[in-house]
């Protein structure tokens, strides 16, 4: 009898975020990842808006003030009052402008702290193969750079194009009020501004693609001849690979003149069209007209001329805002996707294992429905054996054994530990039971004792320093600078094989009955080989093990060797028996000799030969 199994909640996470499984249409994934935050943003925004009216008091003030003032007899107290109003605008901005910035970055703080948790709680619970699908760039750019493209938006971008937007508004309607002419000739110059800055954004859509296939030239020539600097030295090729950079360079620089060029020209008169020096024309002028026929008097002109520039002065603002709400869109549909990658089912009433024995049973799996790479596979590795798989390149050895630590979940059929599927096994119950060891090793930056102690935190110094010496890498990191508190890739730097062997005292730690090794020793040289194979000697001792093996004289111990071919078990038994049959493993250990990769020697002893 099995638990019940079901998937994670695509549309609400642990953390109680709301779920965005159903945002797909344009900004609905970036408005549903903000809503936890979205009280505080509204309150920031509208204290922001109450900045910028606030900030154009004292500009307010100055007309009041300056009437007052020309008076044959001024009334001070009017005077006082008008300069209370301008110095009370001035502190309700700066109060309202610091807690509105309080209050965003305090949502966009709270923000980023649920979101990154967030990812990370779904990549912990997708299958282990995801990732080997993925680059590490595909998961730093959702927990980074996305993250910090919306991070710009909440922090930045809303309260500054809130007030571009509020403040010149709020002057626009104050002039209109004043008289709406006047106000309608000071910004006279505006429409043009409009036209050219669309025919600008136009153009520059049209000739985008053109300009990112230069960048991608000049990209490919640096990489070409960064990458390639040996070769290209060795064969005395420098002049010629300089000249094809500098081509490079050249058709980039010829490209974006001719792109970039118009649009700057037409960029240049839109906002000359909107600068002070027009603005401040344009109200002056028209205030003279209207004087001059006596429809105002000259100091009724003071507002159009100082309010006039806080009109278009926030323009540069507004037109960039929609590049940052476009970047924060899109960084939001990719994290959206991210969070709801499909993770694997957990069991409701998780079953506990009754013994060590792995079985597959009738194990199908293909990464995609209609590809199926492992074909109806029937295995049994029994406690306390050396089980191998064989076969050619794309036979489906690594991806059978990537089920057993459940890097994916078969389509049809089990795997089982103990007589429970594996699927019904609480995820700490399964890794309590297994251990793997890859070829392509990845240590974190962390000190040397943790990443040894990885699986188990509260491991003593003494059994770790067990672990490394039955590992063969003991000596290795004592003769670091600081021993085992050394830290990867500061002042710990190891070679692949000492690295293989810190993974191995890992798993040595671990002490999991059962282990996965995928040819440990795939990229090492032959003495790092023979120490990597005394580690691994001690290592499978008494363990149900399960070894992918591409150098075929590493596993004539093995206690049984399982041959794939297109996904399926086409043979079965002991080195001696196989060889004897005639079949595909003979003919794989023929090629093999006859390469003389076996003259190596090294193999991974049966648990008996090693005890």
């Amino acid at each position: 009898m099995s638990g019940s199994r079901t998937a994670q909640d695509e549309g609400r996470d642990t953390d109680g975020m709301p779920g965005i499984g159903e945002a797909r249409e344009e900004g609905t994934a970036l408005r549903a990842l903000l809503r936890p935050v979205q009280g505080r943003i509204v309150l920031g925004v509208a204290l922001q808006a109450i900045a910028g009216i606030a900030s154009l008091g004292s500009f307010l003030a100055i007309y009041p003030l300056a009437v007052a003032l020309l008076e044959d007899e001024p009334d001070e107290s009017r005077v006082w009052w008008i300069v209370g109003f301008a110095a009370l605008s001035l502190v309700v901005r700066f109060a309202a402008q610091s807690l509105s910035y309080l209050l965003m970055h305090d949502a966009d703080m709270e923000f980023q702290l649920r979101l990154r948790r967030r990812i990370a709680g779904r990549l912990s619970r997708v299958p282990l193969g995801w990732f080997s699908s993925r680059n590490s760039a595909t998961v730093k750019k959702a927990l980074a750079d996305d993250v910090d493209s919306m991070h710009y938006l909440v922090a930045h971008a809303l309260p500054d194009l809130t007030m571009a937007l509020v403040t010149p508004i709020a002057a626009l309607i104050y002039l209109l009020v004043l008289d709406w002419r006047l106000a309608l000739v000071t910004l006279v110059t505006t429409p043009v501004f409009g036209v050219l800055f669309r025919m600008t954004g136009k153009r520059g859509g049209r000739q985008h693609e053109r300009l990112a296939g230069a960048i991608v030239g000049i990209n490919t020539a640096v990489i070409e001849f960064v990458q390639g600097i040996s070769v290209i030295k060795a064969f005395g090729q420098r002049d010629r690979a300089g000249g094809r950079f500098s081509k490079a360079v050249d058709d980039y620089m010829t490209t974006f003149t001719a792109v970039k060029g118009p649009l700057m020209s037409l960029s240049s008169l839109a906002y000359a069209s909107v600068s002070p020096a027009a603005m401040l024309a344009a109200s002056l002028g028209g205030g003279t007209l209207f004087v001059g026929a006596d429809w105002m008097r000259p100091v009724d002109v003071l507002p159009f001329v100082l309010l006039g520039l806080a009109i278009t002065a926030p323009l540069v603002v507004v037109t960039y805002a929609p590049q940052a709400l476009g970047q924060a869109r899109q960084a939001a549909d990719r994290v959206a996707e991210l969070l709801v990658t499909p993770t694997l089912a957990e069991a409701e009433r998780p079953l506990s294992a009754d013994g060590h024995t792995v079985e597959f049973r009738d194990v199908t799996f293909g990464y995609s429905a209609d590809r199926p790479v492992l074909r109806d596979v029937d295995l049994t590795l029994e406690p306390g054996t050396v089980t191998a798989l064989v076969g050619p390149s794309g036979a489906g050895k690594s991806t059978l054994a990537a089920l057993l630590p459940r890097f994916f979940d078969p389509g049809q059929g089990s795997v089982r530990i103990g007589g429970v599927d594996i699927r019904d096994l609480a995820t700490e119950e399964l890794y309590s039971h297994v251990t793997f060891v890859f070829q392509d090793v990845r240590l974190l930056r962390a000190t040397v004792a943790d990443n040894i102690t990885m699986a188990r935190p509260n491991a003593t110094i003494d059994e770790v320093r067990a672990a490394a010496r039955a590992a063969r890498c003991h000596e290795r990191i004592l003769e670091l600078p600081q021993g085992y508190d050394s830290v990867i890739g500061e002042d710990a730097i190891l070679s692949g094989g000492e690295t293989q062997r810190v993974s191995i005292a890992r798993a040595l730690l671990a002490d999991t009955p059962i282990i996965v090794l995928d040819e440990a020793t795939a990229f090492v040289d032959p003495e790092a080989e023979a120490a990597i194979y005394d580690a691994l000697s001690a290592l499978i001792v008494g363990r149900t093990v399960l070894v992918v093996a591409h150098r075929l004289h590493t596993i004539v111990d093995a206690d049984q060797i399982v041959v794939l071919e297109h996904g399926r078990v086409v043979e079965r038994g002991s080195h001696t028996e196989l060889l004897d049959s005639a079949g595909v493993y003979r003919g794989l250990w023929d090629a093999y000799t006859e390469s003389g990769a076996h003259s190596r020697g090294n193999r991974i002893e049966a648990p008996e030969a090693a005890l």
